[in-house]
């Protein structure tokens, strides 16, 4: 990272891990001042976790993506130059490398999201983002859960922010599990997209 910018940190959510996520990175950040942890003492869901990385940044530019190796971060060097003239540069993934009932609730949910309010982007739920502060200083995300990211992109394109689309790379998982096929889930991404149809113009 420091050869892309000179002022930068990295912060890693430890949503409620159970491994030893948050002694490892504690003891990277002895080392390296630049890496700090947040931890949630049990598991909040995806958009909490990305509520508490974003709330806890200092700088000027926010970047987030996923831990389970299916991104190279260093492509995040494209996305620098092009936040230039945009106020958040967004990922789409080109091929996607996910379990096929995975790709079809995906397509699904694009097709939702846009019929009720509209283009949001390529690849919503793409975990590769690089956007301005005062986006998320100025848009507010109410949902905790899986429609966190179609939120967001909706109420900012919603307040007129520009929006660039990268394409990126996807590699099959490694790590981790899956949690976007978990009933609960899905109950709970309908149930908050139901509430924002309801409440968008309220704001």
């Amino acid at each position: 990272m420091s050869r892309l910018v000179e002022d930068y940190e990295v912060i890693v959510v430890n949503d409620g891990s159970r491994d030893r996520t948050r002694e490892m990175v504690e003891a990277l950040s002895a080392s390296d001042p630049h890496v700090r942890c947040v931890s949630h003492p049990q598991n909040r869901g995806y958009g909490e976790a990305l509520r508490t990385g974003f709330s806890s940044s200092v700088k000027d530019l926010i970047f987030f993506t996923d831990g389970d190796k299916q991104f190279d971060v260093n492509e995040v060097e494209r996305f620098i130059p092009a936040i230039q003239d945009a106020d958040l540069v967004i990922g789409y993934r080109r091929p996607r490398r996910d379990p096929l009932l995975r790709l079809f609730y995906a397509v699904g949910w694009k097709l939702l999201v846009t019929a009720l309010f509209g283009y949001a982007a390529r690849d919503i739920d793409c975990a590769f983002k690089l956007f301005r502060r005062e986006v998320w200083e100025t848009v507010h995300v109410n949902s905790g859960g899986a429609t966190f990211s179609a939120e967001f992109l909706v109420k900012a394109r919603r307040k007129g922010y520009r929006v660039k689309e990268l394409r990126v790379t996807h590699y099959p998982r490694t790590a981790g599990r899956p949690t976007g096929g978990n009933p609960r889930v899905i109950i709970r991404a309908f149930r908050d997209l139901i509430w924002l149809r309801a409440h968008l113009n309220d704001e």
